[in-house]
């Protein structure tokens, strides 16, 4: 068994890049951060699923139209593509965070909702940790992930995939999903892998405008199987996650360079400048421009100045 591998950070501006380096034979990674300090807001984005507990001290987390405090005990859920941000409360926070292909965790269902409905689900309609009991309960699972990774003990990956299991369940027990998500469009893991060549596609380069029949005929389905498997298997259309990659390399530009909007229109695969107003403004909740002249300035406690965000499902 591989030892737990170190991620390849790379900052442009107030985006952090960050390369898990994350494969079909090597689905996960576990990590830990001890903040000294507190800490201005930082944003990222990556294709793969990222659940984290905070151990110690707090942060604040932003999605799209949303921010919310951890503290000890609480759990934060974002799904593939989601940009999303942090800012360090107070000194000596410590997280642990566990990012993973979907493919890791597999067909898991918790009671009638498969365990991916949790992420397509809008950021603050995930669920999230509640009573004392929960919070010392995934308290407890964030102690032994962190065990996990500080000590790199063999079979590391399944430890934690159980402890993931274990979380996953805590937070979902007693959860409902939005009225939005129904039984019809849950997302379903256990048609994932025939949608993978899809998604190397897209990940390989998330600004190319990919076409369903491209993407169908990669994975050996015909259009209508695709989107419909597609549908299940990620909790969203090929279309919205295309143009969420799509939006979070606009995003992550906006705020990375002073290019001119229609110029990271253009590289990002939109037809013009007016497009990706319209896009913006529909997922983001703020036209482009706003998106970044209210970047700077660090959000007050609360405050949404920097929900970077991909649409949930």
């Amino acid at each position: 068994m591989r030892p737990i591998r170190r991620p390849r950070e790379v900052r442009i501006g107030q985006t952090l890049h960050i390369d898990y380096g994350l494969t079909q034979s090597t689905p996960v990674f576990l990590g830990s951060s001890t903040y000294e300090r507190e800490r201005a807001l930082d944003v990222d984005l990556h294709e793969a699923i990222e659940v984290g507990i905070m151990l110690t001290g707090a942060q604040e987390r932003h999605w799209q139209g949303f921010a919310c405090v951890a503290e000890p005990g609480d759990a934060w859920l974002c799904g593939t593509w989601e940009p999303h941000g942090w800012r360090v409360l107070l000194p000596n926070s410590q997280d642990v965070i566990v990012v993973f292909l979907p493919g890791y965790v597999g067909d898991e269902v918790f009671g009638d909702v498969p365990w991916l409905s949790l992420f397509a689900a809008p950021p603050s309609q995930r669920p999230r940790v509640g009573s004392p009991e929960k919070r010392e309960l995934v308290l407890a699972l964030g102690r032994e992930l962190l065990r996990e990774y500080q000590e790199e003990l063999p079979a590391w990956e399944s430890a934690v995939r159980l402890n993931l299991l274990k979380l996953l369940f805590a937070v979902s027990r007693g959860w409902s999903p939005p009225s939005a998500l129904s039984a019809s469009s849950h997302a379903r893991p256990s048609a994932l892998s025939h949608i993978i060549p899809a998604l190397r596609l897209v990940h390989l380069r998330p600004i190319r405008r990919v076409a369903v029949a491209e993407a169908a005929a990669a994975c050996g389905l015909s259009r209508a199987r695709f989107c419909l498997v597609f549908k299940q298997s990620m909790g969203l259309s090929f279309g919205e996650f295309c143009l969420r990659a799509r939006l979070a390399h606009a995003a992550a530009r906006l705020l990375d360079t002073r290019l001119a909007t229609d110029v990271i229109a253009e590289e990002s695969g939109f037809t013009d400048a007016s497009h990706l107003h319209r896009s913006f403004l529909k997922r983001y909740g703020c036209t482009p421009a706003h998106y970044r002249d209210r970047a700077h300035p660090l959000p007050t406690a609360g405050g949404l100045d920097l929900s970077s965000a991909g649409d949930a499902a």
